[in-house]
């Protein structure tokens, strides 16, 4: 049975979180998700439409795990750290759009000390 590492801090668990996520088709299936997230929510909340609202967690997780289960091929560390999971989506998000991920991914496999066979 696999140990699970516990973190006590976002700081130590984003650098865990963005090595998880090192194929580049998943970390996009996760930024798209977290658009749709963004998008509903706002939009459900502007036009009082409760779909919109539903369909959030739907939006955030399908894309985050379809990306995990096909791409990826591990489990979504939502399973085990659902808030400092969420978290990480919107920095992870924040990091595609403003061009950092790839300075981020690489800072992170280097803390959490396993190479990164996908850059």
């Amino acid at each position: 049975m696999e140990t699970v590492k516990v973190y006590s801090s976002f700081s130590e668990f984003y650098p865990y979180y963005l090595t998880e996520h090192g194929r580049p088709i998943n970390h996009y299936l996760h930024f798209v998700g977290t658009f749709f997230v963004i998008a509903s929510f706002i939009g459900g909340i502007v036009t009082q439409n409760g779909n919109l609202l539903f369909a959030v967690p739907f939006f955030g997780y399908g894309f985050a795990w379809f990306g995990h289960f096909i791409f990826e091929k591990n489990r979504p560390a939502t399973f085990v750290y659902p808030l400092y999971s969420l978290g990480s989506d919107f920095v992870m998000f924040w990091h595609i759009l403003t061009g950092q991920i790839n300075k981020k991914m690489e800072e992170a496999h280097k803390i959490v000390g396993i190479p990164n066979k996908w850059k």
